[in-house]
């Protein structure tokens, strides 16, 4: 019986608990510059650097970037060939300004016309 109850608490709670961890573990080490992800803190960010060395990625959040440990992210959100690439069509047109001169004329009360 006692047996019993610890293969079915290892089945039921060390077992999946392995398996989250090693799926953790192979979402870092897959982590590559143009992921977007969500760091444990909340932060979303893409990644913009990752040094397997020193287990630290760098994430680029609008412009600010930050440094943390591979371990501090939780989730990527997009991946970097999964993104749409964005095309920007400008369109230039040509603009003339033509200058106008005006003639006037007033009148004056004795009805003479000066220029």
């Amino acid at each position: 019986m006692f047996v019993a109850l610890i293969a079915l608490m290892y089945f039921m709670m060390i077992r999946p608990q392995k398996k989250q961890q090693q799926q953790h573990q192979e979402m870092m080490n897959a982590l590559k510059p143009g992921d977007e992800i969500v760091t444990i803190g909340g932060l979303h960010g893409t990644v913009s650097e990752v040094d397997t060395t020193k287990n630290i990625v760098t994430i680029d959040c609008d412009g600010v970037y930050l440094d943390f440990t591979r371990s501090a992210v939780a989730r990527v959100l997009k991946k970097a060939s999964e993104k749409t690439t964005e095309t920007k069509e400008t369109v230039t047109t040509k603009e003339t300004t033509t200058v106008v001169e005006e003639e006037t004329t007033t009148t004056d009360d004795s009805g003479k016309e000066d220029k």
